[in-house]
Protein backbone atom coordinates (compact mmCIF):
# COMPACT_ATOMS: atom_id res chain seq x y z
CA UNK A 1 0.00 0.00 0.00
CA UNK A 2 1.24 3.51 -0.75
CA UNK A 3 0.80 5.97 2.07
CA UNK A 4 1.93 9.53 2.68
CA UNK A 5 4.99 9.66 4.89
CA UNK A 6 5.64 11.61 8.04
CA UNK A 7 5.98 15.41 7.80
CA UNK A 8 9.33 16.51 6.48
CA UNK A 9 10.07 13.28 4.58
CA UNK A 10 9.87 12.79 0.84
CA UNK A 11 6.38 11.38 0.12
CA UNK A 12 6.03 8.00 -1.48
CA UNK A 13 4.36 8.01 -4.90
CA UNK A 14 0.59 7.76 -4.75
CA UNK A 15 -1.17 5.81 -7.50
CA UNK A 16 -2.73 8.20 -9.97
CA UNK A 17 -0.90 11.27 -8.72
CA UNK A 18 -3.00 14.38 -8.25
CA UNK A 19 -2.30 17.86 -6.86
CA UNK A 20 -2.59 16.63 -3.25
CA UNK A 21 -0.25 13.68 -3.77
CA UNK A 22 1.63 12.85 -0.57
CA UNK A 23 -0.92 14.19 1.92
CA UNK A 24 -2.30 11.82 4.54
CA UNK A 25 -5.88 12.45 5.65
CA UNK A 26 -7.28 10.77 8.75
CA UNK A 27 -11.02 10.73 8.15
CA UNK A 28 -13.01 10.36 11.37
CA UNK A 29 -16.22 11.60 9.73
CA UNK A 30 -19.35 9.78 8.63
CA UNK A 31 -22.66 10.27 6.77
CA UNK A 32 -22.29 13.00 4.11
CA UNK A 33 -20.56 16.37 4.73
CA UNK A 34 -17.25 14.94 5.95
CA UNK A 35 -17.08 11.94 3.60
CA UNK A 36 -17.90 14.18 0.64
CA UNK A 37 -15.05 16.52 1.61
CA UNK A 38 -12.58 13.66 2.01
CA UNK A 39 -13.64 12.11 -1.29
CA UNK A 40 -12.84 15.41 -3.03
CA UNK A 41 -9.43 15.40 -1.33
CA UNK A 42 -8.87 11.74 -2.23
CA UNK A 43 -9.79 12.34 -5.87
CA UNK A 44 -7.11 15.03 -5.92
CA UNK A 45 -4.46 12.56 -4.75
CA UNK A 46 -4.59 12.65 -0.95
CA UNK A 47 -4.24 9.32 0.85
CA UNK A 48 -7.45 9.06 2.86
CA UNK A 49 -7.85 6.57 5.70
CA UNK A 50 -11.53 6.22 6.55
CA UNK A 51 -11.85 5.40 10.25
CA UNK A 52 -15.13 3.65 10.99
CA UNK A 53 -16.73 2.19 14.07
CA UNK A 54 -17.10 -1.61 14.04
CA UNK A 55 -20.67 -1.02 12.85
CA UNK A 56 -19.50 1.02 9.87
CA UNK A 57 -20.55 4.35 8.38
CA UNK A 58 -24.31 4.84 8.73
CA UNK A 59 -24.72 5.32 4.98
CA UNK A 60 -23.67 1.71 4.35
CA UNK A 61 -27.22 0.80 5.42
CA UNK A 62 -29.07 3.67 3.73
CA UNK A 63 -30.89 1.71 1.04
CA UNK A 64 -32.51 1.27 -1.43
CA UNK A 65 -31.16 1.82 -4.02
CA UNK A 66 -28.29 -0.66 -3.96
CA UNK A 67 -25.59 -2.02 -6.27
CA UNK A 68 -24.40 -5.55 -5.59
CA UNK A 69 -25.83 -5.32 -2.09
CA UNK A 70 -24.09 -2.03 -1.24
CA UNK A 71 -25.90 1.27 -0.71
CA UNK A 72 -25.45 3.60 -3.68
CA UNK A 73 -25.50 6.46 -1.17
CA UNK A 74 -22.32 5.08 0.39
CA UNK A 75 -20.79 4.33 -3.02
CA UNK A 76 -21.34 7.91 -4.16
CA UNK A 77 -19.12 9.57 -1.55
CA UNK A 78 -16.42 7.09 -0.50
CA UNK A 79 -14.21 6.24 -3.46
CA UNK A 80 -10.41 6.45 -3.32
CA UNK A 81 -10.33 5.71 0.42
CA UNK A 82 -9.03 2.93 2.63
CA UNK A 83 -11.13 1.69 5.53
CA UNK A 84 -10.07 0.69 9.01
CA UNK A 85 -12.57 -0.22 11.72
CA UNK A 86 -11.62 1.01 15.20
CA UNK A 87 -13.48 0.85 18.48
CA UNK A 88 -12.19 3.91 20.30
CA UNK A 89 -13.25 2.36 23.61
CA UNK A 90 -10.72 -0.41 23.04
CA UNK A 91 -7.22 0.61 24.25
CA UNK A 92 -5.41 -1.08 21.35
CA UNK A 93 -7.70 0.44 18.73
CA UNK A 94 -7.43 3.83 20.41
CA UNK A 95 -3.65 3.60 20.21
CA UNK A 96 -3.95 2.99 16.46
CA UNK A 97 -6.27 5.98 16.09
CA UNK A 98 -3.85 8.21 17.99
CA UNK A 99 -0.93 6.97 15.91
CA UNK A 100 -2.83 7.80 12.74
CA UNK A 101 -3.75 11.25 14.05
CA UNK A 102 -0.12 11.85 14.97
CA UNK A 103 1.05 11.19 11.43
CA UNK A 104 -1.77 12.86 9.50
CA UNK A 105 -1.45 16.08 7.54
CA UNK A 106 -5.22 16.52 7.86
CA UNK A 107 -7.70 15.14 10.37
CA UNK A 108 -11.39 15.66 9.71
CA UNK A 109 -14.18 14.77 12.12
CA UNK A 110 -17.88 15.40 12.64
CA UNK A 111 -18.46 14.07 16.13
CA UNK A 112 -20.62 16.19 18.40
CA UNK A 113 -18.44 19.13 19.52
CA UNK A 114 -16.11 17.92 22.26
CA UNK A 115 -16.95 14.27 21.57
CA UNK A 116 -13.36 13.25 20.80
CA UNK A 117 -11.84 14.90 23.86
CA UNK A 118 -12.35 11.86 26.08
CA UNK A 119 -10.30 9.81 23.62
CA UNK A 120 -7.44 12.29 23.41
CA UNK A 121 -8.32 12.96 19.77
CA UNK A 122 -9.49 16.55 20.15
CA UNK A 123 -7.64 19.36 18.38
CA UNK A 124 -5.58 20.54 21.36
CA UNK A 125 -4.32 17.05 22.18
CA UNK A 126 -3.62 16.03 18.57
CA UNK A 127 -1.92 19.36 17.76
CA UNK A 128 0.30 19.10 20.83
CA UNK A 129 1.83 15.93 19.37
CA UNK A 130 1.43 16.93 15.72
CA UNK A 131 1.67 20.73 15.49
CA UNK A 132 1.50 20.76 11.68
CA UNK A 133 -1.86 19.02 11.55
CA UNK A 134 -4.78 20.75 9.84
CA UNK A 135 -7.69 19.61 11.99
CA UNK A 136 -11.14 20.16 10.49
CA UNK A 137 -14.30 19.91 12.57
CA UNK A 138 -17.80 19.81 11.10
CA UNK A 139 -20.82 20.41 13.30
CA UNK A 140 -24.47 21.21 12.82
CA UNK A 141 -24.71 24.42 14.79
CA UNK A 142 -21.25 25.35 16.07
CA UNK A 143 -19.53 24.80 19.39
CA UNK A 144 -21.52 27.27 21.52
CA UNK A 145 -25.11 26.89 22.72
CA UNK A 146 -25.95 24.86 19.60
CA UNK A 147 -23.33 22.19 20.29
CA UNK A 148 -25.88 19.71 21.63
CA UNK A 149 -28.18 19.96 18.62
CA UNK A 150 -27.92 17.04 16.18
CA UNK A 151 -26.61 18.16 12.81
CA UNK A 152 -29.02 16.79 10.22
CA UNK A 153 -29.38 18.56 6.89
CA UNK A 154 -33.17 18.55 7.02
CA UNK A 155 -33.10 20.32 10.38
CA UNK A 156 -30.89 23.02 8.90
CA UNK A 157 -33.05 23.38 5.81
CA UNK A 158 -35.95 24.04 8.18
CA UNK A 159 -34.16 26.30 10.67
CA UNK A 160 -32.19 28.37 8.14
CA UNK A 161 -35.25 29.43 6.18
CA UNK A 162 -34.60 27.43 3.00
CA UNK A 163 -37.82 25.43 3.33
CA UNK A 164 -39.80 28.65 3.72
CA UNK A 165 -38.57 29.55 0.22
CA UNK A 166 -39.20 26.18 -1.42
CA UNK A 167 -42.55 24.97 -2.73
CA UNK A 168 -45.79 26.38 -4.04
CA UNK A 169 -46.74 29.77 -2.56
CA UNK A 170 -50.11 28.38 -1.46
CA UNK A 171 -48.79 24.98 -0.40
CA UNK A 172 -46.53 23.54 2.24
CA UNK A 173 -42.80 24.26 2.57
CA UNK A 174 -40.59 21.68 0.89
CA UNK A 175 -37.08 20.48 1.49
CA UNK A 176 -34.59 20.57 -1.36
CA UNK A 177 -34.32 17.32 -3.29
CA UNK A 178 -30.77 16.71 -2.00
CA UNK A 179 -29.03 17.32 1.33
CA UNK A 180 -27.87 20.62 -0.05
CA UNK A 181 -26.29 22.03 3.10
CA UNK A 182 -24.37 18.83 3.88
CA UNK A 183 -22.83 19.05 0.42
CA UNK A 184 -22.20 22.79 0.76
CA UNK A 185 -20.60 22.35 4.19
CA UNK A 186 -18.40 19.57 2.82
CA UNK A 187 -17.18 21.93 0.11
CA UNK A 188 -16.59 24.68 2.69
CA UNK A 189 -14.59 22.20 4.77
CA UNK A 190 -12.51 21.35 1.72
CA UNK A 191 -11.87 25.02 0.99
CA UNK A 192 -10.87 25.63 4.60
CA UNK A 193 -8.52 22.64 4.63
CA UNK A 194 -6.80 23.73 1.43
CA UNK A 195 -6.44 27.30 2.71
CA UNK A 196 -4.96 26.03 5.99
CA UNK A 197 -2.55 23.78 4.09
CA UNK A 198 -1.38 26.78 2.08
CA UNK A 199 -0.89 28.75 5.29
CA UNK A 200 1.06 25.83 6.74
CA UNK A 201 3.28 25.78 3.69
CA UNK A 202 4.05 29.47 4.10
CA UNK A 203 4.20 29.89 7.86
CA UNK A 204 4.68 26.40 9.26
CA UNK A 205 2.00 25.51 11.82
CA UNK A 206 -1.30 23.79 11.24
CA UNK A 207 -4.56 25.07 12.67
CA UNK A 208 -8.12 24.20 13.60
CA UNK A 209 -10.68 24.67 10.79
CA UNK A 210 -14.31 24.72 11.92
CA UNK A 211 -17.41 24.70 9.74
CA UNK A 212 -21.05 24.16 10.61
CA UNK A 213 -24.17 23.50 8.60
CA UNK A 214 -26.13 26.55 9.74
CA UNK A 215 -23.36 29.01 8.87
CA UNK A 216 -22.91 27.32 5.49
CA UNK A 217 -26.66 27.53 4.96
CA UNK A 218 -26.86 31.24 5.72
CA UNK A 219 -23.90 31.89 3.41
CA UNK A 220 -25.42 29.67 0.73
CA UNK A 221 -28.77 31.44 0.84
CA UNK A 222 -26.87 34.34 -0.78
CA UNK A 223 -29.39 36.84 -2.18
CA UNK A 224 -32.12 35.69 0.22
CA UNK A 225 -30.04 36.07 3.37
CA UNK A 226 -28.68 39.35 2.00
CA UNK A 227 -32.24 40.56 1.42
CA UNK A 228 -32.80 40.26 5.15
CA UNK A 229 -29.48 41.37 6.64
CA UNK A 230 -28.89 44.22 4.17
CA UNK A 231 -32.41 45.09 3.08
CA UNK A 232 -34.53 44.19 6.13
CA UNK A 233 -36.73 42.13 3.81
CA UNK A 234 -37.85 38.60 4.69
CA UNK A 235 -38.11 36.62 1.43
CA UNK A 236 -41.15 34.44 0.90
CA UNK A 237 -42.05 31.33 -1.06
CA UNK A 238 -42.64 32.02 -4.76
CA UNK A 239 -42.72 28.53 -6.24
CA UNK A 240 -40.43 28.51 -9.26
CA UNK A 241 -40.43 32.27 -9.67
CA UNK A 242 -37.42 34.49 -8.92
CA UNK A 243 -37.86 37.55 -6.69
CA UNK A 244 -35.59 39.76 -8.80
CA UNK A 245 -35.84 38.46 -12.39
CA UNK A 246 -38.61 37.73 -14.89
CA UNK A 247 -38.85 35.50 -16.80
CA UNK A 248 -36.70 33.12 -14.78
CA UNK A 249 -38.91 30.05 -14.31
CA UNK A 250 -40.59 27.13 -16.08
CA UNK A 251 -43.23 28.27 -18.55
CA UNK A 252 -45.74 25.98 -20.30
CA UNK A 253 -45.44 25.24 -24.01
CA UNK A 254 -47.73 23.16 -26.22
CA UNK A 255 -46.42 19.88 -24.78
CA UNK A 256 -44.74 20.64 -21.45
CA UNK A 257 -42.76 23.14 -19.41
CA UNK A 258 -39.56 24.83 -20.52
CA UNK A 259 -37.34 26.85 -18.20
CA UNK A 260 -36.97 30.29 -19.79
CA UNK A 261 -34.48 32.90 -18.57
CA UNK A 262 -34.01 36.55 -19.42
CA UNK A 263 -31.07 37.47 -17.24
CA UNK A 264 -30.68 40.90 -18.83
CA UNK A 265 -32.44 43.27 -21.21
CA UNK A 266 -30.56 41.95 -24.24
CA UNK A 267 -31.71 38.39 -23.59
CA UNK A 268 -35.29 39.61 -23.20
CA UNK A 269 -35.10 41.34 -26.57
CA UNK A 270 -33.88 38.12 -28.21
CA UNK A 271 -36.63 36.16 -26.49
CA UNK A 272 -39.27 38.52 -27.83
CA UNK A 273 -37.79 38.32 -31.31
CA UNK A 274 -37.93 34.51 -31.39
CA UNK A 275 -41.44 34.49 -29.93
CA UNK A 276 -42.60 36.94 -32.57
CA UNK A 277 -43.53 39.75 -30.19
CA UNK A 278 -40.74 42.33 -30.66
CA UNK A 279 -43.13 45.13 -29.68
CA UNK A 280 -42.89 44.04 -26.03
CA UNK A 281 -39.33 45.37 -25.86
CA UNK A 282 -40.54 48.92 -26.46
CA UNK A 283 -43.39 48.61 -23.96
CA UNK A 284 -42.42 50.75 -20.93
CA UNK A 285 -43.85 48.09 -18.63
CA UNK A 286 -41.28 45.55 -19.82
CA UNK A 287 -38.22 47.35 -21.18
CA UNK A 288 -36.01 46.99 -18.10
CA UNK A 289 -35.60 44.05 -15.76
CA UNK A 290 -37.04 45.94 -12.78
CA UNK A 291 -40.08 46.82 -14.91
CA UNK A 292 -40.59 43.23 -16.01
CA UNK A 293 -40.29 42.04 -12.44
CA UNK A 294 -42.79 44.60 -11.17
CA UNK A 295 -45.22 43.80 -14.00
CA UNK A 296 -44.68 40.06 -14.26
CA UNK A 297 -48.38 39.25 -13.98
CA UNK A 298 -49.08 41.39 -17.06
CA UNK A 299 -46.13 40.03 -19.03
CA UNK A 300 -46.56 36.34 -18.25
CA UNK A 301 -49.80 35.78 -20.24
CA UNK A 302 -48.31 37.55 -23.25
CA UNK A 303 -45.35 35.17 -23.25
CA UNK A 304 -47.52 32.10 -22.62
CA UNK A 305 -49.77 32.93 -25.55
CA UNK A 306 -46.81 32.54 -27.88
CA UNK A 307 -45.06 29.65 -26.11
CA UNK A 308 -48.19 27.50 -26.25
CA UNK A 309 -48.14 27.56 -30.07
CA UNK A 310 -45.19 25.13 -30.27
CA UNK A 311 -43.59 22.29 -28.34
CA UNK A 312 -40.80 22.64 -25.81
CA UNK A 313 -38.16 20.93 -27.97
CA UNK A 314 -38.80 23.31 -30.88
CA UNK A 315 -38.60 26.34 -28.62
CA UNK A 316 -35.49 25.00 -26.93
CA UNK A 317 -33.73 24.62 -30.28
CA UNK A 318 -34.64 28.08 -31.55
CA UNK A 319 -34.18 29.99 -28.31
CA UNK A 320 -30.76 28.49 -27.63
CA UNK A 321 -29.71 29.26 -31.20
CA UNK A 322 -30.70 32.88 -30.61
CA UNK A 323 -28.74 33.11 -27.36
CA UNK A 324 -31.69 32.89 -24.95
CA UNK A 325 -31.00 30.68 -21.90
CA UNK A 326 -33.60 27.93 -21.59
CA UNK A 327 -33.71 24.28 -20.59
CA UNK A 328 -35.92 21.22 -20.55
CA UNK A 329 -36.77 19.80 -17.14
CA UNK A 330 -35.00 16.44 -17.10
CA UNK A 331 -34.87 13.56 -14.68
CA UNK A 332 -31.39 12.54 -13.49
CA UNK A 333 -30.90 10.18 -16.40
CA UNK A 334 -31.54 13.03 -18.81
CA UNK A 335 -29.03 15.23 -17.03
CA UNK A 336 -26.35 12.55 -17.24
CA UNK A 337 -27.20 11.91 -20.89
CA UNK A 338 -26.86 15.60 -21.79
CA UNK A 339 -23.52 15.84 -19.97
CA UNK A 340 -22.39 12.87 -22.02
CA UNK A 341 -23.57 14.52 -25.26
CA UNK A 342 -21.58 17.61 -24.29
CA UNK A 343 -18.41 15.50 -23.92
CA UNK A 344 -18.22 16.15 -20.18
CA UNK A 345 -17.70 12.40 -19.61
CA UNK A 346 -19.84 12.42 -16.46
CA UNK A 347 -19.41 8.75 -15.53
CA UNK A 348 -16.09 7.15 -14.63
CA UNK A 349 -15.16 3.62 -13.59
CA UNK A 350 -13.51 3.54 -10.18
CA UNK A 351 -11.25 0.59 -9.59
CA UNK A 352 -10.74 -2.31 -12.00
CA UNK A 353 -12.11 -5.70 -12.86
CA UNK A 354 -14.98 -7.11 -10.83
CA UNK A 355 -14.52 -4.38 -8.20
CA UNK A 356 -15.04 -1.50 -10.66
CA UNK A 357 -17.88 0.83 -9.69
CA UNK A 358 -19.46 3.49 -11.93
CA UNK A 359 -19.21 6.89 -10.29
CA UNK A 360 -19.71 10.56 -11.12
CA UNK A 361 -16.58 12.31 -12.33
CA UNK A 362 -14.74 14.70 -10.02
CA UNK A 363 -16.03 18.19 -10.90
CA UNK A 364 -12.64 19.88 -11.32
CA UNK A 365 -10.38 19.44 -14.35
CA UNK A 366 -6.63 19.88 -13.87
CA UNK A 367 -4.38 20.31 -16.88
CA UNK A 368 -1.30 18.80 -15.21
CA UNK A 369 -2.51 16.75 -12.22
CA UNK A 370 -5.81 15.06 -13.10
CA UNK A 371 -8.11 13.53 -10.53
CA UNK A 372 -7.66 9.82 -9.88
CA UNK A 373 -10.16 6.98 -9.74
CA UNK A 374 -8.03 4.17 -8.33
CA UNK A 375 -9.91 2.69 -5.40
CA UNK A 376 -13.58 1.66 -5.30
CA UNK A 377 -15.44 2.52 -2.09
CA UNK A 378 -13.94 0.22 0.53
CA UNK A 379 -15.57 -2.57 2.42
CA UNK A 380 -15.68 -2.13 6.17
CA UNK A 381 -12.16 -2.60 7.58
CA UNK A 382 -10.97 -3.73 4.15
CA UNK A 383 -7.56 -2.18 4.70
CA UNK A 384 -7.37 -2.48 8.48
CA UNK A 385 -4.51 -4.99 8.54
CA UNK A 386 -2.27 -3.11 6.12
CA UNK A 387 -2.94 0.26 7.79
CA UNK A 388 -2.00 -1.17 11.19
CA UNK A 389 1.11 -2.73 9.69
CA UNK A 390 2.07 0.54 8.00
CA UNK A 391 1.69 2.48 11.25
CA UNK A 392 3.89 -0.03 13.07
CA UNK A 393 6.56 -0.03 10.38
CA UNK A 394 6.64 3.76 10.30
CA UNK A 395 6.58 4.17 14.08
CA UNK A 396 8.99 6.84 15.29
CA UNK A 397 11.96 5.50 17.23
CA UNK A 398 11.63 6.17 20.95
Amino acid sequence: MTMATEHGHEPEPTAGGGPLRGLLVADFSRILAGPYATMLLADMGAEVVKVESPGGDDTRTWMPPVRDGVSTYYLGINRNKRSIALDLRDPDDLAVARALAGRADVLIENFKPGGLRRFGLDYDTVAAANPRVVYASISGFGTGPGAALPGYDLMVQAISGLMSLTGDPDGSPYRAGISVFDVMTGMHATIGILAALHHRGVDGPGQHVEVNLLSSALSGLVNHSSAYVAGDTVPYRMGNAHPSLFPYEPLPTADGDLVVIAGNDGQFAKLCEVLGVPELVADPRFGRNQDRTANREELRPLLLERLRTRGKDEWFRDLIAAGVPCAPINTIDGGVALADELDLDPVVEVGAGDRAVPSVRHPITFSATPARYDLPPPGLDEHGTEIRRWLIERQDPQ
